[in-house]
């Protein structure tokens, strides 16, 4: 079993949902991104999704593009990122996620790229821009080393729906709005029944709720709708902009914990 469907399970035992909080590496540099985390563990994050800053990152909306785009000019590398990541693995066990584009892992070499996450300590990722049809190379290396997360839209049909969950391991991500990350659009009553229907349909695989979701309140009704876990990024990456770095770590603590509360059943 892998560390996310471990943590999965652990959490359905206790009457939990998991709390997902993403953060860009190395934003605004290297020491923030580590007392963030701190941050995030103390809070209670069940699982800590790390995103890797892509050029042309098209499903990110303002505030994690100017994340990547500030990383990216601080000379983030692959390099630099998997040696982050063991300094974060060397103090923790919580499940880690990568969040990045394909051309990356395809640049690098889908093999290496993925046998060198999992030396790190990454169990799984995350490729918004990775296509059912166009993953059988990917899947094929990342097969019992790593866990591949895809994502499904509200209107995502449930032939396709099925396939993809197939395809999926550790969870399946499911955008709770049409568009790109960070936009507040409000709770929709599409995204409530796609969730629905994603539990229904989705052969058990845990369904994780991400874009645009900001606050407890957002928390706890995708939690009321079925949601096995909430993903909550841009929120974090705004506190980590407005905070001074002595301050950080306490912020971050004190507002993952405000989301954490809304996961317990």
């Amino acid at each position: 079993m892998s560390r996310i469907s471990a943590k999965f399970a652990e959490l359905e035992k206790s009457g939990q949902k998991a709390l997902i909080a993403y953060i860009m590496a190395g934003y605004p540099d290297e020491k923030s991104t580590l007392v963030a985390i701190r941050g995030l563990i103390k809070g209670g994050a069940d699982i800590i999704e790390l995103g890797f800053p892509f050029s042309d990152p098209l499903a990110d909306g303002p505030v994690i593009q100017n994340a990547g785009t500030i990383s990216l000019k601080n000379g983030t590398s692959v390099k630099k990122f998997f040696a982050m990541v063991k300094k974060i693995r060397a103090q923790t066990d919580i499940p880690l996620v990568l969040m990045t584009y394909t051309n990356i892992l395809y640049r690098y070499g889908y093999s290496e790229f993925i046998i060198k996450a999992k030396e790190s300590g990454i169990d799984g990722i995350i490729l918004p821009d990775m296509a059912i049809e166009e993953s059988k190379e990917y899947l094929k290396y990342a097969k019992n080393i790593i866990d591949t997360i895809f994502l499904i839209s509200p209107n995502t049909n449930i032939k396709r729906m099925k396939k993809i969950a197939n395809a999926s391991s550790g969870f399946l991500y499911m955008v709770a709005v049409y568009g790109i990350t960070g936009v507040k659009t409000g709770i929709q009553e599409y995204t409530l029944c796609a969730i629905r229907k994603a539990k229904t349909h989705s052969d058990k695989i845990p369904i994780g709720v991400g874009f645009g979701v900001s606050t407890p309140e957002d928390v706890q009704k995708y939690v009321s709708a079925g949601a096995d876990a909430i993903i909550v990024g841009s929120a974090f990456l705004k506190i980590i902009k407005e905070t001074p770095y002595n301050m950080l770590e306490k912020k971050i603590t004190i507002f993952t914990k405000s989301l954490k509360k809304e996961t317990h059943m």
